[in-house]
């Protein structure tokens, strides 16, 4: 008899790479969740309505479905990653993890696969990572972590991630072989070889002087969707002209809304944002933000305030950029960079930045993925976050042959 497909809850699940990569290995996909509107709606056009939007951290496990197979998520990583040199150990991003420590602990899935950036392994020289591990071995897991390289599994991009496994079915865990890596020296010819890594110029090299455009195109016989993207590749932008103290701009508002009335929902509602306008009105961890001059604007009719900050927040002058990473160009003639949730780098015809459909395919997402968003930047921000659909069907496929092996020696 046929076995019946292995369910899945996902966590964080945002545009739902970890999660195609575990439904081409023959999972079925039961729940999900992700607080991101963009990312959901982009969810729910190439999977289905069985995705849920919402904090999970306000999400009851008995609002999810019992007796799932695996428990997946990349939880979030802004505070580990490496990118971001403000870490902490006492960021509160850093603790999102234990939501799906939760879950796993009521549950209880024969496996569970966490995805993380490689600054997990050194946040708190190591405590961070350990103290997880610990986590998770306390609720009677078996659990092994290994940094894996995209890359060298197939996938058009050096992407760095640790991937945390656990099981409680006293197996030991197995994460996918490598099959791919660069070139070798002519001295290492004779030796064994993998297949060579897959690069830039491999994957998305058919599109290079197709012009950017919302509308669906046929190119090298395939289907394209979302080729939009960034045609600012300058060295200079749009700057604030006068120095502006982020807490003052915060009070100040807190004040004026408080005096209105309006709550941040509110807020956000009249915008049209998402958990954007929040970041107005608070200073804890660094992480508020000053809205741009439209944004400005819009909040002084809202709110009614006086003309105290206008001349600061909204004069603006030309600037060079001097973040080098916003001005890099991708690689060619190897796997690209890491892709990330900000601005993709600049395709090496100088013309613009690599446009959404470019992206989503060094992640491995196929043609028929279709992206949704009010903007480009919004995909772009889904994809970077993604995992690899490659590299998760790969560590898919060694879980399920463990799980049915477990499945058949016990029916033996």
């Amino acid at each position: 008899m046929k076995n019946k497909p292995l369910k899945i809850i996902s966590l964080f699940a945002g545009a739902g790479g970890m999660d195609l990569g575990f439904k081409n290995a023959g999972f079925d996909i039961m729940w999900a969740n992700d607080f991101d509107p963009d990312s959901v709606k982009t969810y729910r056009r190439n999977f289905g309505d069985h995705i849920v939007l919402g904090d999970i951290e306000k999400i009851r496990t008995n609002n999810m479905p019992d007796n799932p197979d695996v428990v997946i998520g990349g939880f979030p990583c802004q505070g580990f990653s490496i990118a971001n040199l403000g870490r902490s150990v006492d960021d509160s991003r850093n603790k999102l993890y234990k939501q799906m420590l939760r879950v796993i602990r009521v549950k209880k899935p024969k496996y569970f696969v966490a995805e993380n950036v490689a600054g997990i392994l050194t946040l708190g020289k190591g405590a961070v990572i350990q103290k997880i591990i610990k986590d998770f071995k306390s609720i009677g897991y078996k659990v092994d972590y290994k940094l894996l390289n995209a890359a060298d599994y197939g996938v058009p991009q050096a992407r760095r991630r640790v991937f945390i496994i656990g099981n409680r079915l006293g197996l030991d865990n197995q994460f996918p072989k490598q099959t791919h890596e660069a070139p070798l020296t002519e001295k290492h010819m004779l030796a064994e070889v993998l297949e060579k890594h897959i690069t830039t110029k491999d994957a998305i090299g058919f599109l290079s002087k197709a012009p950017l455009t919302n509308k669906v195109f046929y190119s090298n016989n395939r289907v394209i969707h979302n080729h939009v993207g960034d045609t600012n590749v300058h060295d200079e932008f749009w700057g604030r002209k006068y120095p502006v103290n982020q807490f003052d701009i915060c009070d100040y508002l807190k004040k004026w809304r408080k005096k209105a009335g309006i709550s941040t929902k509110k807020v956000d509602e009249h915008f049209g944002y998402a958990h954007t306008a929040g970041h107005w009105f608070r200073k804890d961890n660094n992480s508020g933000s000053i809205p741009n001059p439209d944004d400005w604007k819009g909040l002084k009719k809202l709110l009614g305030f006086d003309n105290k900050y206008d001349k600061q927040v909204t004069t603006l002058v030309k600037k060079k950029i001097q973040f080098e990473q916003s001005l890099r160009i991708t690689n060619w003639d190897t796997p690209s960079d890491t892709l990330t949730a900000t601005s993709p780098e600049i395709h090496v015809n100088l013309k613009r930045r690599l446009s959404v459909r470019e992206c989503a395919i060094l992640q491995t997402f196929p043609d028929d993925f279709v992206f949704e968003g009010a903007t480009f930047r919004s995909m772009h921000k889904q994809i970077g976050n993604a995992v690899p659909v490659l590299l998760a069907e790969k560590v898919a496929k060694e879980i399920k042959k463990m799980i049915e092996s477990k499945s058949l020696r016990r029916a033996a």
